[in-house]
Formats: C-alpha cells, sequence, structure tokens
C-alpha cells in the first residue's frame, strides 16, 4: 500500500491539476473522481492503511481486452475476438437464450471437484435417430449403373454446358486482349464442347492412376515413357489449351467482383461459386448419410497469392485453400464449402461456428446424427447449440477453451500414470481428460465418461517390452475409431496427386479436387449399389480405370459414325460425276485440260526410282505458318507428304480420310 501513501503526499504537496484521476477501486470498476474525491477516499493514518491490508486479497485489477485475448487462441474457436475490435457477446441462435452479462469471464456451473475411473457416470438421454430419407445411395436399385453413368450425375448437361461456355468466354476474352505471351497451340482456340469436355475429364482422372511431372511427358514420343492412352483421348497441345483457360464462371461477373475487391459485397471464391454450388446439391441430392458424421477440413494446395487463403504450414504444401467437408462413415462427401476470408460471421459465433451449423442442415439430414470433430472446431457453446437442435456431438477440445471447467481439484495432474482418467459433467455436456502418452482432453454429448472399455498398449519395463491393458474413456475409443477410419479413408481416396497439370490459377486447382471428390462419390455409389444387389464391387483403382476408358469414348462413336456419312457421299459424289462424265479417260483428259489438280481433287502423287510415295501425314513445319485445308478451308497442321496439300486430321474433321478415301 506504499502506492497509496505516496498518492496522499503528491495530493497535499503538488499544485498540478489532478482533475480528473482515474484509479481502482475495490468493487473492480473504473470510476472519474475529482481532486477533493480522492483526498476524502484517501486514509488519514497508518492504521487505516493496515486496516486495507487485512483485505487487500480481494482487490482485483481489470485486464484489458488485449491482455484478455492474448491468454486465448488466435481464431481457434467462436469464443475468439479480435484484439482490434471491441469485446461483444455473440448474438445468440433463435433456440438458445442470451447470455447473461459478462458470461465470457465466468465459469460454468460444475462440480466443485474432477471425478475419476472409479466413480459412476449416467449415459445421457439419446435422441431417436429421424433421418429425413432412408440412408445411402438415392438411386433406382432396380437399374444397374456404370461408372460414367453415375459420374454424370454430378457433371450433368447443364453443368458441362455451363463450364464449356464460361469457358470459351475466357478464351475468346483473352485472345481479344493478345495474350503473346501462350504458346502457339494454345493461340490456335477452337470451342470446347461438352463431349470434349468429358474426354478432357478423362485425362484429368487418368493423371490420378498415372502420376507425371510435367503432365506433357503424357504425350513424349521418348520411348522411356510410351503412354498411348493419352495421345488416343486428344492431343497434347489441346489439353494444355483447355487447362489454361478453364474457367468456371463468367468472366464478366468476374470483373464487376473484382472491382469490389476490399469492400462489402466482394466474393473471394467467385471464381468457383457457380461449380461448386451445383456441386453440393448433386452430393445432397444423391446420396443421404448415416448417423455417425465427421467434420473435416481440407487443404488444396496452391502457390497463388490469393486473397482469401487459409496459410498453412504442413507437411505438404505451405499455403492453399480450405475446405470444410462433412463426411459420412462411408468416405462419401455428403457436403463441403470454401473458406471465404476472415469476415464477419453471420452468428457473430465465428469462422469454426458457423462451418459447422452449415454443413449440419437439420430440414435435409434430420435429426438424431452424431457428429465427431477435432479441437478446431469443438467448444462448449457449439455443442450446446447441436443439442438444441437434437444433434449429438464428440471431439477434442483445448483446455484453455472458453466453457471449459475451470476446477484445480483433484484435476489431472501432469505426472499422472498411464490411464488415468478425470471427469465431470455439466448437464449433458462431458468434459474427460485422459493420459495416454500425453493427455487427451475431449467433451460429448453423446457419452457416459467410462464404461468399462480398455485398449493394450506396449509399454517398457526395465529393457524388456510388455503389453498391458489400460482403461480406456468411451468418448475417446469411439472418437478414434471415427475420425482414424473413416476421415483417413476419404482423404486417401480424395487425395490428388502432387504436380498436377501445368497450372498457376488457384481456381483450377480447385476445379481439380472437386473432380476428385465427385470420383470418390461416384465410387462409394457404385460400391453400395454392388453390395446391396449382393455383386462384388469394383476397388477405387479398377473404377477409375473403368471410368477413364468411358470417358474417353464420349463423342467419338458419333464422330465415327458422322465421318463414315461423309465418306460415303463423298465417294458417291465422285461416283456420280464419273457417270455424267461417261468415261474416267474423258474425267482425266478434262483435268489435263484445266492445267493440272485442283484443289477438289488429289493430284497424282510424285515417283521417285520409278517407286510411288507413300501417303504419310507429315507435322506443317513450325516454321511455316499453318495453312488452309484443301476441303474444309479450316486451319490445318497436318499434310499428305505424297500429296503436298494440307489436310485435317483431328476428331470431327478427318479431311485426310475423306481425301484418301475419294482418290481411292
Amino acid at each position: 500500500m506504499k502506492v497509496v501513501k505516496t498518492v496522499r503526499t503528491n495530493v497535499s504537496t503538488l499544485n498540478f491539476d489532478l482533475t480528473p484521476l482515474r484509479i481502482f477501486v475495490k468493487t473492480s470498476k473504473m470510476k472519474t473522481c475529482t481532486r477533493d474525491q480522492v483526498i476524502q477516499m484517501l486514509p488519514d493514518s497508518d492504521e487505516e492503511l493496515d486496516s486495507l491490508n487485512e483485505c487487500d486479497s480481494d482487490w482485483t485489477s481489470l485486464d484489458s481486452s488485449e491482455e484478455e485475448e492474448f491468454e486465448e487462441r488466435l481464431d481457434r474457436v467462436p469464443d475468439l475476438v479480435s484484439s482490434e475490435a471491441p469485446v461483444t457477446a455473440p448474438v445468440p441462435s433463435p433456440l438458445q437464450s442470451p447470455p447473461p452479462p459478462g458470461w465470457r469471464s465466468k465459469p460454468a456451473a460444475l462440480a466443485d471437484r474432477w471425478h475419476d475411473g472409479s466413480e459412476e457416470d449416467v449415459c445421457p438421454p439419446q435422441f431417436p435417430f429421424c433421418p429425413e430419407r432412408m440412408p445411402g445411395p438415392q438411386l433406382d436399385f432396380q437399374k444397374s449403373y456404370s461408372p460414367l453413368e453415375i459420374f454424370k450425375l454430378y457433371f450433368t448437361p447443364d453443368v458441362l454446358q455451363t463450364l464449356c461456355t464460361n469457358t470459351n468466354k475466357y478464351a475468346a476474352r483473352k485472345l481479344a486482349q493478345g495474350a503473346k505471351s501462350l504458346w502457339p497451340e494454345v493461340r490456335l482456340w477452337t470451342d470446347v464442347a461438352p463431349d470434349e469436355m468429358l474426354n478432357y475429364l478423362s485425362l484429368v482422372v487418368y493423371l490420378g492412376l498415372v502420376q507425371v511431372s510435367p503432365a506433357s511427358d503424357l504425350w513424349s514420343k521418348d520411348s522411356l515413357f510410351g503412354f498411348p492412352f493419352p495421345a488416343s483421348v486428344m492431343p497434347g497441345d489441346r489439353y494444355e489449351a483447355i487447362t489454361t483457360y478453364l474457367h468456371m464462371s463468367d468472366p464478366a461477373a468476374d470483373e464487376v467482383n473484382d472491382k469490389l475487391s476490399g469492400q462489402p459485397g466482394y466474393d473471394g471464391i467467385f471464381r468457383v461459386k457457380p461449380l461448386l454450388d451445383d456441386l453440393v446439391a448433386s452430393c445432397r441430392a444423391h446420396y443421404h448419410p448415416y448417423q455417425n458424421l465427421v467434420i473435416d477440413q481440407r487443404l488444396v494446395a496452391t502457390k497463388a497469392r490469393g486473397q482469401k487463403q487459409e496459410i498453412e504450414r504442413t507437411q505438404y504444401s505451405n499455403r492453399g485453400y480450405k475446405l470444410f467437408v462433412l463426411v459420412d462413415q462411408s468416405g462419401y462427401t455428403c457436403d463441403f464449402s470454401a473458406y471465404e476470408g476472415m469476415a464477419e460471421s453471420p452468428s457473430g459465433n465465428g469462422l469454426s461456428f458457423d462451418a459447422v451449423v452449415g454443413l449440419l442442415k437439420v430440414p435435409h439430414l434430420g435429426t438424431g446424427y452424431h457428429v465427431f470433430m477435432d479441437n478446431y472446431y469443438t467448444s462448449s457453446q457449439l455443442f450446446s447449440h447441436l443439442h438444441q437442435l437434437r444433434i449429438g456431438a464428440c471431439g477434442t477440445v483445448w483446455p484453455d477453451r472458453v466453457g471449459f471447467p475451470r476446477i484445480a481439484e483433484n484435476d489431472l495432474s501432469e505426472a499422472a500414470a498411464r490411464g488415468d482418467m478425470r471427469w465431470v459433467r455439466d448437464g449433458p455436456l462431458l468434459y474427460v481428460k485422459w493420459m495416454d502418452i500425453r493427455d487427451v482432453t475431449m467433451c460429448s454429448t453423446i457419452h457416459k465418461a467410462y464404461g468399462g472399455e480398455s485398449m493394450e498398449r506396449r509399454v517398457r519395463d526395465g529393457k524388456t517390452w510388455t503389453k498391458r491393458v489400460f482403461p480406456l474413456p468411451d468418448p475417446v475409443k469411439e472418437y478414434d475409431e471415427c475420425m482414424g477410419a473413416w476421415v483417413d479413408v476419404s482423404d486417401a481416396l480424395a487425395k490428388y496427386f502432387s504436380e498436377g497439370p501445368r497450372t498457376n490459377q488457384w481456381y483450377t486447382r480447385l476445379f481439380l479436387h472437386f473432380v476428385d471428390i465427385v470420383v470418390v462419390n461416384s465410387f462409394v455409389l457404385a460400391k453400395d449399389m454392388a453390395e446391396a444387389k449382393k455383386e462384388t464391387p469394383l476397388n477405387m483403382e479398377s473404377f477409375r480405370m473403368a471410368l477413364c476408358e468411358q470417358l474417353a469414348e464420349v463423342g467419338k462413336e458419333q464422330a465415327y459414325n458422322s465421318s463414315s456419312e461423309e465418306d460415303d457421299g463423298e465417294e458417291q459424289a465422285y461416283n456420280s460425276s464419273e457417270e455424267d462424265d461417261g468415261e474416267e479417260q474423258a474425267y482425266s483428259s478434262s483435268e489435263e485440260d484445266a492445267g493440272g489438280a485442283t484443289a477438289s481433287l488429289p493430284p497424282q502423287p510424285e515417283s521417285h526410282y520409278n517407286e510411288p510415295l507413300q501417303c504419310l501425314p507429315l507435322l506443317i513445319c513450325e516454321s511455316q505458318a499453318s495453312r488452309r485445308c484443301v476441303l474444309c478451308n479450316r486451319r490445318a497442321i497436318w499434310k499428305c507428304e505424297a500429296c503436298d496439300v494440307p489436310l485435317c486430321i483431328i476428331r470431327g474433321r478427318v479431311c485426310y480420310s475423306l481425301w484418301h478415301g475419294a482418290k481411292a
């Protein structure tokens, strides 16, 4: 209390103005006092100072909002508040009663001590499982579906047409701006059609089976590589061109959104929103999840410097875009959303709270579900809200999270033996501390603390290793079964190859991950359909192989049919013209009178050493400008070596075959 005595001396001797003077009072509130009020509040003698020392333990100082926020973890849970923003209570949901004033600093009304494993806990009442639809695939079980047909449930004709339209618009806009730095094959752009887009997706799926970096090596003629499949689908230049101009949103709408950067209304993931919304709707429509669900997050690696990235340093990547996903026990991605930046959450409860509530749509799912999540999402406020929605939850939790019990008596110490546990219950919320190699902290609304479960661990006894049995809390056991099995399987199935196509666009990387989600979901649907019919399902690799082949064949049958019809028509035209002339000799003489070969008829091949040259396709030299095809008058990069005329050799325009078919 020497500070108080010093203040009294200054007040009585110095002449400077002390108005206003802010001091701490016993009620832990701040007051603004005048000079006279300060003098009256100070003690008159040392005896009064001694009496104040007796109640000194009751004095508390108010920490600033910055200090309170510093003690909490940065952006971990909904109870995080920015250090630059005022501390405000979150907006309660319609199903929640508003929290009392000062709810952040008051501990929950809990028991006065932690319980150990020998004390019996009561399992909370369980909500009946009432899904809105029958769990499983929402398809016709009387019908057989090929991998391609299931894949088209997500990439519907409307989705493909929108993707092709936006890609063609983006390519036209870029070429009109004079993209001089692009490769020559990219500048020679032709509009992509839905069938060709499916062929392109065939190569995207194929790259998940054959990991080659760069992807252009798939078309290499080097004997060390030798991949015949990609060249049979489309040329490598065409694949590079589609990858370069791939676009999911309207370029004109992109410009409008880009002008709002840094302002309200700006959407950081606008370029993937059209495809994302369509795929999410399809994921919900064609499958209904079973009772146990998992909330997980995935990081799509990219080196693009976007404004809405979630930067995380992991073993595999340093930066990327975060996706929040809802995974079923089969590995099916039921729902997902993309991280849109550190904006104000709609509910005011933080990013993790809104991410979980946004994925768990009760009108679509139903009630009675059990959701498992990690400590990024788990909080007392979230679990209480889900309990009011009749959804159970379980997950690991940070011990310093707001709402976690602040009880010291009988707490789990750092020197606790392996297998020791402590638990405490606050209504439906169960908090468990358990010591394994390190301490594990759980929160659950669907379990009792300990039901007699145990686990076997190898421990070292001197110089030997022995097996011992340790008690295992119920929340830890089921959490390991769900998060360790389902999420790992889903992540492994949806894991894309590390390099990927040659692209620096962040939205293209997200597009490739969306394709992987669709492939995994298609595999789960095919697997469940086969098991329901008591058939042997394909494994993931076999399913991808079958899907690649079927996607590559889309549109080729129609092209072959149309080319054969055109070939027959050309042959009939030549035959009719010969009949009209009467004799083939007369036709030849009329050609000689015209001064040689014309563009409509093939010239006679030259001979070398009295041997006719073979008609073989020859690539026009890169130093020469591409010429016009003699039949369709379009740009051609191939010519016949013997005839020395440019001809088209691409899918849909087989002028090379028509030219030599007419000559034969």
